[in-house]
This record gives C-alpha cells, sequence and structure tokens, in this order.
C-alpha cells in the first residue's frame, strides 16, 4: 500500500518546479529576499542545477542582512565575514518573468545550516506573526497598494546625481496620463497576470508621471510575497521600454509622493484552518466595524509611532509623511479619511462583509514587506488582547484640529524623521521583542546608518539613491 501510495502522489514540490522551468525554457532562476534595507537582493541558479539547489539552497553570507541600501556594511555583532546561511526558496512562489526572457525567479527564506529559520529572516518574522495570529483563530488577509514613478533617467545638466524626469505632466486620474503611459501599463498589467496576480484598478495618480496600478487580495505571506513580484515587474517591464519606475517616497522632491497603503481583513478560522467569516465586519455596527475592528485599530494607533520606523523604512520616507499631503501625518482613525493614519473605506454594494477592511496610510515601499506585514499583526493583536481603544473617529484633517484639541482626543504627531521613528521603535517593548535580538540589532544598525550617510549630503544624493534602489 505504501508503494502504491507513493506511485499516486504526484510529483514533489522540487519535481513540479524543474518541470516548470524545463517546459519553460530558463536558463536562469533567481532565488529573491528582501534585505533590512528594503532593497529586494538575490543569486540565482542555472536550470540544469535547479534540483540540487532546491534541496540545499544556495550559500549566502550573514553580512548581507547587515548592509544598508547603499552597501555599506555596519558591525553587527554575530553578521560579519564569518559566517553563512543558505537561500532556500519556496517551490510555491515560482514565477517565469515575463520582463526577463530565460529567467524564472521563487522567493527565498534565509535558512541556517541547521535547517532552522535564521533569526534575521524577514520572511521567518511573517510567518510566526502569522501563526501567533493562528493561535488567536484569525488569519490576516492583505494587498499592498502601491504608487509609483514613471520616467526617464537622465544626466543631471549641472555635473550632480542623475534625475529622474517623469514620462508627463498630466493631471489626476486625466485622460492624457493614460495616452501618455498606456504602452507600459498594458504591458505590466499582461506581465503581472502572467505571474498569476489579478489586477483591480489602474490610473494615472496626482505626481508627474505617477502610476497607481493595485493588486488582488491575499493571505498575509502570499501578500508580501507579491509585493516583491510587483516591485520587480514594474521595474523590469519599464527598463524594456527605456524607462524607470521608482517606488521611492519622494523621488522628485516638488511632486506628490509614492505610498504603498496596506489594506487588511482579518478573518476567523474554522476547524479546518480555513477562512470563514470577515471578523471585522458587524452590520449592526454604525460603521459596520466589530468589537474586533476597532481594537484592532486601537493596537495599530498604539503602536504606530514605532511601527511607521519598519512601514516607512527610509530617510526618504519622511518627506513624504508630513501634513496636508494625504499621507496621514496623525495618530487618528476615520471614515474614509485620507488624512487619517487608519482609514476605514467605505464597503462596496452588494459585499459588506467581504470588502470591509482597514487601510494603513502611513506606509510606502521602502518598507520590507514581510517586516511591515508581521509588526502590524503584532500591534494589531496587542490591540485585540487587551481590547484597546481606539477613540472616536476623526472626520476631519487632523492637521486642521489646535493643539489642545489633538491632545483631548489623543492625537499624535507621527515622527517626522526616520531617526525619531527609530527612536520610537526602540522605546516600543511588544515590537522590539518580536524582532527579536538578532533582527532588531541589525534593522536599528543598518537603518542608523542610512539616517548618517544621507544626514551629511544633500537631496540631490538621497533622491538620487532612492530612486535608483526602490
Amino acid at each position: 500500500m505504501a508503494e502504491k501510495d507513493a506511485r499516486t502522489a504526484g510529483p514533489s514540490p522540487v519535481d513540479r518546479v524543474v518541470e516548470a522551468a524545463d517546459a519553460a525554457g530558463l536558463a536562469l532562476v533567481r532565488f529573491l529576499y528582501v534585505d533590512h534595507g528594503g532593497v529586494v537582493r538575490g543569486k540565482a541558479t542555472s536550470r540544469p542545477r535547479l534540483a540540487e539547489r532546491l534541496a540545499t539552497g544556495i550559500g549566502l553570507t550573514v553580512a548581507m542582512q547587515a548592509m544598508s541600501m547603499l552597501d555599506e556594511l555596519q558591525p553587527v555583532e554575530g553578521l560579519g565575514p564569518v559566517g553563512e546561511v543558505r537561500l532556500v526558496p519556496d517551490p510555491d512562489t515560482l514565477v517565469i518573468l515575463p520582463y526577463a526572457p530565460g529567467a524564472g525567479g521563487m522567493v527565498a527564506d534565509l535558512v541556517r545550516l541547521d535547517g532552522q529559520p535564521w533569526e534575521a529572516c524577514p520572511r521567518a518574522f511573517l510567518k510566526q506573526a502569522i501563526a501567533e495570529l493562528a493561535g488567536t483563530g484569525l488569519a490576516l488577509v492583505a494587498a499592498f497598494e502601491p504608487e509609483f514613478t514613471l520616467g526617464r533617467r537622465v544626466p543631471d545638466p549641472g555635473g550632480g546625481p542623475d534625475r529622474l524626469v517623469p514620462v508627463d505632466e498630466s493631471l489626476c486620474f486625466s485622460s492624457t496620463g493614460f495616452a501618455a503611459a498606456h504602452d507600459y501599463a498594458v504591458d505590466l498589467v499582461r506581465a503581472l497576470e502572467a505571474q498569476g496576480l489579478t489586477v483591480e484598478q489602474y490610473y494615472p495618480e496626482l505626481g508627474h508621471g505617477q502610476q497607481e496600478l493595485s493588486i488582488r487580495h491575499a493571505p498575509a505571506l502570499r501578500a508580501a510575497d507579491n509585493q516583491v513580484w510587483y516591485r520587480e515587474t514594474a521595474r523590469g517591464v519599464a527598463l524594456r521600454h527605456g524607462l524607470w519606475a521608482s517606488f521611492a517616497p519622494k523621488p522628485i522632491p516638488d511632486q506628490a509622493g509614492n505610498g504603498t497603503h496596506i489594506h487588511a481583513s482579518l478573518w476567523t478560522l474554522d476547524r479546518h484552518g480555513a477562512a470563514s467569516r470577515n471578523a471585522l465586519h458587524d452590520p449592526g455596527d454604525p460603521n459596520g466595524l466589530s468589537d474586533t475592528a476597532y481594537h484592532w485599530i486601537g493596537g495599530i494607533l498604539a503602536h504606530l509611532p514605532a511601527l511607521v520606523a519598519l512601514t516607512c523604512g527610509s530617510v526618504n520616507s519622511y518627506r513624504r509623511l508630513v501634513p496636508r499631503s494625504w499621507s496621514s501625518a496623525f495618530t487618528c482613525w476615520g471614515r474614509d479619511n485620507r488624512e487619517a493614519a487608519v482609514r476605514v473605506p467605505s464597503r462596496m454594494w452588494g459585499l459588506d462583509e467581504a470588502s470591509t477592511n482597514l487601510e494603513l496610510k502611513c506606509s510606502d515601499a521602502t518598507g520590507n514587506p514581510y517586516l511591515a506585514l508581521g509588526a502590524l499583526i503584532h500591534a494589531g493583536l496587542d490591540g485585540v488582547r487587551n481590547q484597546l481603544d481606539p477613540g472616536q473617529p476623526t472626520d476631519v484633517d487632523p492637521a486642521t484640529m489646535s493643539d489642545p484639541a489633538r491632545r483631548r482626543r489623543g492625537i499624535r504627531r507621527l515622527p517626522d524623521s526616520l531617526g525619531a521613528a527609530l527612536d520610537a521603535l526602540e522605546r516600543d517593548e511588544l515590537l522590539m521583542e518580536a524582532l527579536g535580538p538578532v533582527r532588531r540589532s541589525a534593522y536599528l544598525a543598518v537603518k542608523r546608518s542610512e539616517v548618517a550617510s544621507f544626514g551629511a549630503r544633500d537631496a540631490a544624493f538621497e533622491c538620487f539613491h532612492h530612486f535608483t534602489k526602490f
């Protein structure tokens, strides 16, 4: 019977990946991860060695998780020239890359030589948060909603760093914006869909050359993986068009910033571990929200000053995160209030339960998506466990309120720099404990170094390095 079961079980995950790579005629398969600087990095194996590398992984120096976005290695104990981990790909994440003919890719975990998750692996951090949430009978479903600037990289006339020149100067949602980016947008949609990502909406946004294209939600781990493929695809398609797609929060200082809002909903798990009911929804509540939803919001707001160190993870982020810029610079929530940090979006007609979700607006693509979602889970779960009260909804722009009025409502200004956000993170016992000693030491060292490096240079240097890295 055992032999028969083995024969009828079907191909293993490794066999499926190798067969798909063979069928697509791949020459290289990339094993990708996101580092503490928020940069997507990786290594690739040849197709003939793919089966072996799926089993053994590819070696990676431990020092890479102490590397900043400027490739400046930071002195973090245990993350130097001695020691190695393995890039072990998740076979379920294989995609054939439409913008890189002959190449495929998988998202990889960072694994210790004894086969256990490495304490500095961001993907493992999210997996652990998901497991902790599942222990309470809940699962997170999420989607990242990115904005990016489409343009051309051109030399600076004054001899400074290259600049990003947008493809158009169209108005927000204008038909001329659709026309200017049409060929690129269609190719991007087709490339995303070829990788199994369902496109929801697309439109030209407020900034010159600014694009917004959203994809469908997914369980938390898949949502973070999707954000990796989205960034890679948008940039890869742009390069084949002779363009540059930048997710930097402020690639052009005088233009609207690029956010990557996080939409999330909570679902109760049935006895089989499947999502069964939206735990945020209560049709009897005036806002359509359950007690769980209010407590979840309360947890996010309580930890938000620290949380933004992970969701808005760059020096450049804080050029965007300012009042009256629709980026949500205060700790408040509101119904369809786009100046509130947590927005409760209007529900879709006829889909009240399915469409009930919460949007975190103070988030951008320089944040590592695994750290951002994992920390969001820990913050929200703290609110549920301790029944934290988010206060009354804010139905005006909080910047228009007086300081005393904001104080009475418990509304605080978010950190105005990455350095201040890191200070808040270090004071947040819950998030520091969740990150663990290795991860938090490395993250803080990397980000403190970026604060120092960019603080010593001008805005042109900052914008160049952000628009070329993100």
